[in-house]
């Protein structure tokens, strides 16, 4: 059996495929806004409204399956995981576990650290667009909004340089075997990995506890040791979590923010001749081309979401990429609009006792690489922007590849 053999539901929906899901998100919003996908056996919910409720009760809808494998894990690769010692990251965690670590990890990571880091993220910018200057065409997505994040965060989480790669290759695999569709076979090598990655986390806070620096990990134990409540797994899972969430994302943001301005050329050119718009643009790309499209919930009660019945168990997929575009909330949402004045209230980062953590960083450094490409490449252009492929899974709208021409520089 191949995974999820038959994963299309009602009109053809395939909640892995997201090259192209717009169309048929606006549909379901209009006819059917809350309804059960039987391949997967979840609930989508696809309004602003009914996704932003669902989020803030969290007594009801727990988050305790944002992290479970969307295809149950087979025999093999349950067993490596079970072995590797794994307990769960933050996104997980529910009240009152989830208050104590994230009150604690928020005082680690937050606008002083970030304005400590900006002269970094400058630099790394800057080292990376100078270095693809002369190519005149490359893929965009692997050779800059690739590394950039990673180099960023890895400095603030006091990652070495040179443990770069194998860290985001154990990110990869974290993705495909939580989001993905692996039949048992394939989930063995990403579940070796993943393995790998915790024993990396916890490893990297015993060596901080060692030998402390000026990072992430380094502030949690001082934190732990002038008495905050919080445990070296706990700050190993926090670790595990952020590691991914706050690169992975703002790879996918920057790939996504150039597919989608260099097909709107209006709103690029727009930047170009003010970059004072790029604060507003960034939250209106986050809102229209979202890193994460959707994610999980799962029913503790007998409820119901809007209009419709949801059974005590139900696991319940919000897409907030379709939230996003509601024209309730966002009038014209299907346009991008980089001067619309409510976009700030996009369901990107989530809402509620879990959103995200890092969005100020990701806000900070996006908003740095969009001013320098601004300035620096007013005229590049996408090369094929009718026929970009996205990984495929149910929850991050990863491109394959963002092939760009870089056209003549300042």
């Amino acid at each position: 059996m191949n995974a999820l053999d038959t994963v299309h539901g009602p009109d053809g929906y395939d909640p892995f495929n997201l090259d192209a899901p717009h169309a048929q998100w606006e549909m379901f919003r209009e006819e059917r806004p809350v309804f059960y996908h039987e391949p997967t056996d979840y609930w989508i919910v696809t309004r602003y409204d009914d996704i932003k409720s669902v989020y803030d009760d969290w007594h009801t809808f727990s988050s305790e399956n944002a992290q479970a494998p969307i295809r149950p894990l087979g025999a093999a690769a349950k067993k490596i995981i079970s072995e590797g010692g794994f307990t769960s990251g933050l996104s997980a965690r529910m009240p009152p576990e989830h208050t104590r670590i994230r009150k604690i990890a928020q005082t680690a990571f937050g606008p002083r650290r970030f304005k400590a880091i900006e002269p970094k993220i400058e630099k790394i910018v800057d080292d990376a667009l100078s270095a693809i200057a002369n190519k005149g065409e490359l893929d965009f997505f692997r050779e800059v909004a690739f590394p950039v994040p990673a180099l960023v965060l890895f400095t603030l989480m006091g990652i070495p340089d040179e443990d770069v790669p194998q860290v985001k290759d154990w990110a990869a695999s974290r993705a495909l075997l939580t989001w993905g569709n692996l039949n048992d076979d394939d989930q063995i090598p990403h579940a070796e990995k993943m393995v790998e990655y915790w024993a990396y986390c916890r490893n990297l806070v015993a060596m901080r506890r060692a030998a402390p620096g000026d990072d992430f990990p380094s502030d949690l134990l001082k934190a732990q040791s002038e008495g905050a409540d919080i445990s070296d797994e706990e700050i190993a899972g926090v670790m595990y979590s952020v590691l991914f969430a706050g690169h992975e994302t703002t790879t996918t943001l920057m790939g996504n923010a150039v597919i989608e301005l260099m097909n709107n050329r209006d709103a690029w050119d727009a930047l170009c001749a003010d970059p004072t718009k790029i604060r507003g643009a960034t939250e209106e790309i986050l809102r229209f081309a979202p890193s994460i499209v959707s994610w999980r919930r799962r029913a503790k009660v007998d409820t119901r979401i809007g209009d419709v019945d949801i059974p005590e168990g139900s696991n319940i997929l919000v897409i907030m990429g379709s939230g996003n575009r509601d024209k309730t909330v966002f009038a014209d949402g299907e346009r991008l609009d980089i001067d619309r004045k409510n976009a700030r209230t996009h369901l990107t980062f989530g809402y509620g006792i879990h959103f995200c953590i890092g969005f100020q960083l990701a806000k900070m450094e996006f908003g740095i690489m969009l001013r320098e490409l601004v300035t620096r490449f007013p005229n590049m252009t996408l090369t094929d922007g009718d026929n970009i492929e996205y990984l495929r899974n149910i929850s991050f709208r990863v491109p394959l590849k963002v092939q760009v021409k870089l056209g003549a520089t300042t």
